[in-house]
């Protein structure tokens, strides 16, 4: 399904004298139809993320409609975030076996008819099937595909691309918020939600977008000369079957030449058997074409479950593993002061600086600004993905930490602004992933990452609410998540030293051996 990580977004062409395929550069890596997959990514994180970001406007809705308790009506929204990443395993194995750009149709189709059945809920429980289970799952499977694509086409400034698709996330929460509002005030929550519906339709046309890459075989001088032998042949092997040895159509041939002129003559054995030559052609077809679909379809379900399950199997990468172990604590602390940073403003009676210009607001723009800014430090020649990755991670699991130390509001908002800029490493996560496993399995790869982030952004919250029910007291809830997080770092910290003593371990054996 994907090409290596060599050969990516490159034509293949035959060296005569080895038998090695070299590499053709494709015009639409790096640029053409490349930005077009940046713009379809980035309307995808506007129309998925930045909705999910806005649900707090459905919810008071949902609070005041159904008059349930706001643990309960809570889950709507976390079910609808959580399955969005959760299911991201199993989308790999859509894309595996129809594409990038089927997969996204049929999720976009699936997101709206989400959005549209919500619109007719009697209660909280039948949003939980409707919103956050359909539109979940379809959210799901736009969303990893708008990723995956973006790494296939890019290659040199693979990190810019992904930071300017993903902050489609932030202007999302600013223009889902007020288009809801809008719409809730205007029309009420149902219908608004019926025409969200509608206008995630438009996934479909981001799907449409995402054209895959063909890889065609350049022939070499040698081979057009052999094809234009072969043919010329052919050509004259045919006239010589139409000629007799005196260089004049055989009798026969004049006979069935003149029996083909004369319209309207056919006899009734040969039209039968004209409608029955019909109709196996059709039959042939119809199991030709059932035939491949299964082909594809086993060969693609091959792939995802050697990725997980075979001998090739993804997590026998220690490194990747640890990176799906840091996955699990990670989105937690990004997701926590969205949630809970309101509360805490009212504790410290900052809520009159807060209404002027609200923390979150100033984690959603920097936010923006640090994903872009990463990005392009990132695809220095200078300077590696995997540090600039590190250092942020530090930098935020820092801020989260000392974020319950501040008790003004400049100090809050300070904080708030490096948590905004250091979380701007989620735009490297499919550069690091891929630079572990590679291009072909960054589709498999990176649903396990988005899976365990889910998971994170599904228990974390709620984990930080009864850690604050026991306490009485936030500090608690970030300083627990904060120390979990750090434990995830270090295992991205120490599974490279682990790997470095091994290698040095064997080589020190062999030696000895010899």
């Amino acid at each position: 399904m994907y090409a290596s990580h060599e050969d990516i977004g490159c034509d293949c062409e035959d060296d005569s004298k080895h038998g090695v395929k070299k590499l053709k550069p494709d015009p639409d890596i790096d640029g053409g139809w490349a930005w077009m997959i940046v713009f379809s990514s980035f309307l995808v994180h506007v129309l998925i993320m930045g909705s999910q970001m806005a649900l707090g406007v459905l919810n008071m809705e949902w609070l005041e409609e159904f008059s349930q308790s706001r643990g309960l009506t809570a889950w709507v929204s976390s079910l609808n975030m959580g399955i969005t990443l959760i299911v991201g395993p199993f989308i790999g194995l859509f894309i595996n076996t129809c594409g990038c750009r089927k997969t996204a149709i049929t999720g976009g189709l699936l997101n709206a008819l989400g959005w549209i059945l919500s619109s007719y809920a009697s209660n909280v429980h039948y949003l939980f099937i409707t919103f956050g289970v359909t539109a979940g799952i379809g959210s799901g499977m736009v969303y990893l595909p708008a990723v995956v694509m973006v790494g296939e086409y890019f290659q040199k400034r693979k990190a810019l691309a992904q930071g300017l698709s993903t902050t489609g996330t932030g202007f999302g929460a600013f223009l889902m918020t007020v288009l809801l509002k809008y719409l809730c005030t205007e029309y009420g929550w149902r219908d608004a939600m019926f025409i969200q519906g509608a206008v995630c339709l438009n996934l479909c046309v981001c799907g449409a977008l995402m054209r895959p890459i063909y890889h065609k075989e350049e022939t070499t001088e040698k081979e057009r000369i052999s094809s234009k032998t072969q043919s010329h042949s052919k050509e004259l092997s045919c006239s010589a079957e139409t000629l007799t040895s005196n260089g004049v159509l055989c009798e026969e041939e004049k006979d069935r030449q003149s029996k083909d002129h004369m319209p309207g003559i056919l006899p009734a054995s040969e039209s039968k058997g004209a409608t029955q030559l019909g109709k196996n052609i059709y039959i042939l077809y119809i199991l030709k074409t059932v035939s491949q679909l299964t082909v594809t379809v086993r060969n693609g379900f091959r792939t995802w479950y050697a990725s997980y399950f075979g001998a090739a199997s993804l997590f026998t990468n220690r490194m990747f593993a640890a990176f799906v172990f840091w996955a699990l604590f990670a989105y937690s602390t990004f997701v926590i002061p969205f949630i809970h940073l309101p509360e805490i403003v009212k504790q410290y009676n900052l809520s009159a600086e807060n209404d002027i210009f609200p923390l979150t607001s100033i984690i959603a723009i920097v936010h923006i600004f640090g994903k872009v800014i990463l990005g392009i430090i990132s695809d220095s020649p200078c300077v590696s993905a995997w540090n600039v990755f590190m250092a942020a991670n530090f930098t935020l699991v820092t801020c989260i930490l000392i974020l319950p130390l501040m008790h003004t509001y400049v100090g809050l908002a300070v904080v708030c602004a490096l948590i905004g800029f250091s979380s701007g490493y989620f735009s490297l996560m499919p550069v690091v992933t891929e630079d572990l496993v590679g291009i072909k399995q960054l589709a498999n790869a990176y649903g396990i990452i988005i899976c365990a982030n889910g998971i994170s952004a599904l228990l974390g919250p709620p984990f930080a609410g009864w850690i604050y029910d026991l306490t009485k007291k936030y500090d608690y809830s970030f300083y627990i998540c904060g120390l979990l997080y750090m434990v995830g770092i270090l295992s991205l910290v120490i599974q490279p030293c682990i790997r470095k003593k091994k290698t040095a371990t064997e080589k020190n054996i062999e030696n000895e051996k010899v």
